[in-house]
């Protein structure tokens, strides 16, 4: 527990450089996924997000195999992952079935192809639950050139894309491309996704991209609202699992799922307040009796 609590050491450890990239790196992740996350549980894709992420490992474990940048392997992972998913998965009664197999697939590859890397166990493991120290400014730049690119497609297409996923059928009747919006947004997920392998790894990255949009619905109807608060939790979970890992030296993402719960269950608690507040508040209706 002292150990968990230092705050001598964990001061150290934030004057180096390579805590205060990871750091950097974890903001712009904490914004993508915060801006991208209400629309995610919106458009009821959080399982989407956990089938994009393991081809993001598949991906990232070829990159290693071969001796190339990890992120570039993880964001072809899961932009080919989304772009099945946007095409096969159309229909909603397919998709959590086009899903799985896309999961099981990915995780399978990903398992196979670690097995011929001959090097450290820990960059193994790093894709699976993320590792800072791997993190250097190279990474970061394709990091936030990438998170620009995702962030500016959003805002061309954000009003469309909101309407099709808030009333799908109207905006159909409009005359709204949600089909193509789908798969625009399904591609926006997946580089998202590939941001956050190795922060918070392949496993645990929707603990970022879902939690802390999950979280901020329940406690706002708005979509404005949600998506600042969505950043804030995300930003809150990203930057303060890393701070808190420091000094135990215990993987970033163990602290980054358990902030992003504890925020959850915060808001469900707010949120049931209020539910109870609103129905005693409301005055009981008299009957009128017929004259």
């Amino acid at each position: 527990m002292d150990k968990l609590f230092d705050f001598g050491l964990t001061g150290q450890l934030l004057a180096q450089p390579f805590v205060q990239t990871a750091l950097l790196a974890a903001a712009v992740l904490g914004l993508v996924a915060g801006v991208l996350g209400p629309l995610i549980v919106t458009r009821r894709m959080s399982f989407a997000v956990h089938g994009t992420a393991e081809l993001a490992f598949t991906g990232a474990a070829g990159a290693l195999l071969l001796g190339i940048g990890v992120e570039y392997g993880a964001l072809i992972g899961s932009v080919f992952a989304a772009l099945l998913l946007g095409l096969l998965g159309a229909r909603e009664s397919d998709r959590d079935s086009v899903i799985g197999v896309i999961l099981s697939f990915g995780l399978g590859v990903g398992v196979l192809l670690l097995t011929f890397y001959p090097g450290r166990a820990s960059n193994k493991f790093g894709i699976l639950i993320g590792q800072i120290v791997s993190i250097d400014t190279t990474n970061v730049v394709v990091l936030i050139i990438a998170a620009a690119v995702v962030l500016l497609v959003l805002a061309a297409i954000y009003r469309p894309l909101l309407f099709a996923s808030v009333d799908p059928h109207v905006a159909a009747a409009r005359g709204v491309p949600a089909r193509l919006l789908s798969l625009v947004f399904a591609v926006l997920v997946g580089v998202a996704t590939a941001l956050g392998v190795q922060i918070v790894g392949s496993l645990l990255v929707v603990a970022l991209m879902v939690t802390p949009a999950a979280a901020a619905v329940r406690i706002t109807a708005s979509p404005w609202r949600a998506t600042l608060l969505a950043v804030l939790f995300a930003e809150t979970a990203a930057l303060g699992g890393i701070i808190l890992s420091l000094a135990p030296g215990v993987p970033v993402s163990a602290f980054v799922t358990a902030i992003s719960f504890l925020i959850y269950l915060v808001c469900r608690a707010i949120a049931y307040r209020r539910g109870r507040a609103s129905r005693v508040n409301v005055p009981d209706v008299v009957a009128v009796p017929s004259v």
